[in-house]
């Protein structure tokens, strides 16, 4: 068979290669990058490396849709509920006295209609006018209610019970199996003893997002910390209202990676390493290890001209996973929102593509791969 002498080959690759762009799947490094040392770049770029993640985590952070107002730490509370305005209280009054006021000959117990606590906090009773029950305990309203009627019936033994009105209730809106309202049942009842009653979890949430409305803020909390430390399970109130959503936090994958598409962040944290297994790791063909890029668009306000920032709006950051220093800085990096990660494509396999083509169309596929 006719061959050419390999230098021939290789001139005509370069004479070649100079004169056809060929297919890419991703963009080389080289490329993406280019421009990023003129006076006029629009875009600044990074080399992440154990010497600068450091001053790159402290960072002002881009716009999080997650972001709400800090988080309330769980307070100890009673063993029951206080009552609120709005509460239904129910009660039996038992005498040893032969008559009252308020019974006949021989009649020992007298219920009452269900009694209504006023806004003002009290309840209207009988030959003792009104009685303040608000924001106490059950026992301790039973005490106030038997002193109220010690006037009339001296010997009254009192037994209450108490039904939850509106403020006395926490509206469980969205994110688990029941919602609905819940009244409390006592001064400790938790987020997650809310989330519980209302069966849990909500199927095919991702990454749940805790909301809590109270007194018109808004409080959020990932569920994965609020697991993690017992002393976030907020010990709820009256009229305060909690809905979960799923997470709305997303990057992008796209170049020589295992998958191109939107991925929702699964967790808490995501690091460049967690990103890279999210999407499928790398495509074996045509990744470039060296190049893996995240590209960032940051606010106006969080630019810095003395390194505790970015310097540009729009950043690169560079990994080179080759090496331990490159794995370890890509651990420690924290992928946020509308993130883009990019995997560039080797350059080897581009100019291992533009020979089998030429070759291919000067039949020496033998010689190429002899090469």
């Amino acid at each position: 068979m006719f061959r050419l002498p390999l230098a021939q080959i290789l001139a005509v690759s370069a004479l070649a290669l100079q004169g056809c762009a060929l297919p890419q799947g991703a963009g080389l490094t080289s490329q993406v990058l280019a421009g990023a040392d003129e006076a006029d770049a629009n875009f600044a770029v990074r080399f992440v490396t154990a010497e600068n993640i450091s001053a790159i985590k402290s960072w002002p952070r881009v716009s999080d849709p997650n972001a709400a107002g800090s988080w309330i730490s769980r307070k100890g509370g009673g063993a029951s509920s206080l009552i609120e305005a709005g509460d239904v209280i129910t009660m039996m009054v038992w005498s040893n006295e032969e008559s009252s006021l308020l019974t006949g000959p021989g009649q020992k117990q007298i219920g009452f209609p269900p009694l209504t606590v006023g806004p003002d906090g009290t309840i209207f009773l009988p030959y003792a006018d009104k009685v303040y029950v608000a924001k106490m305990a059950p026992d301790a309203a039973r005490e106030a209610v038997q002193k109220g009627l010690s006037a009339v019936i001296p010997t009254a033994q009192v037994q209450l019970s108490v039904a939850s009105g509106r403020r006395n209730v926490v509206e469980l809106i969205s994110g688990v199996q029941r919602p609905g309202p819940v009244p409390l049942p006592d001064g400790n009842f938790s987020i997650l003893s809310l989330i519980a009653a209302g069966g849990g979890l909500a199927g095919g949430m991702i990454n749940p997002q805790i909301r809590l409305s109270r007194d018109g803020e808004i409080y959020g909390i990932p569920m994965e910390r609020l697991l993690a430390d017992p002393s976030l399970d907020t010990t709820l109130r009256g009229g305060d209202k909690v809905y979960l959503e799923n997470e709305q936090r997303y990057f992008l994958s796209l170049g020589a990676a295992g998958s191109e598409a939107q991925k929702t962040f699964p967790q808490a944290k995501v690091s460049a390493l967690d990103a890279m297994s999210i999407i499928g790791g790398l495509n074996d063909n045509t990744a470039n290890p060296r190049g893996i890029l995240i590209l960032r668009d940051y606010q106006a306000s969080a630019l810095r001209s003395d390194g505790s920032g970015p310097e540009k709006e729009r950043m690169i950051f560079v990994f080179d996973i080759t090496n331990a220093d490159g794995l370890f800085s890509a651990g420690d990096f924290e992928v946020q929102h509308m993130d883009l990660v990019l995997v560039t494509e080797s350059p080897v396999i581009t100019a291992r593509t533009a020979l089998s083509l030429i070759a291919a169309s000067l039949g020496l596929a033998n010689t190429v791969q002899d090469f």
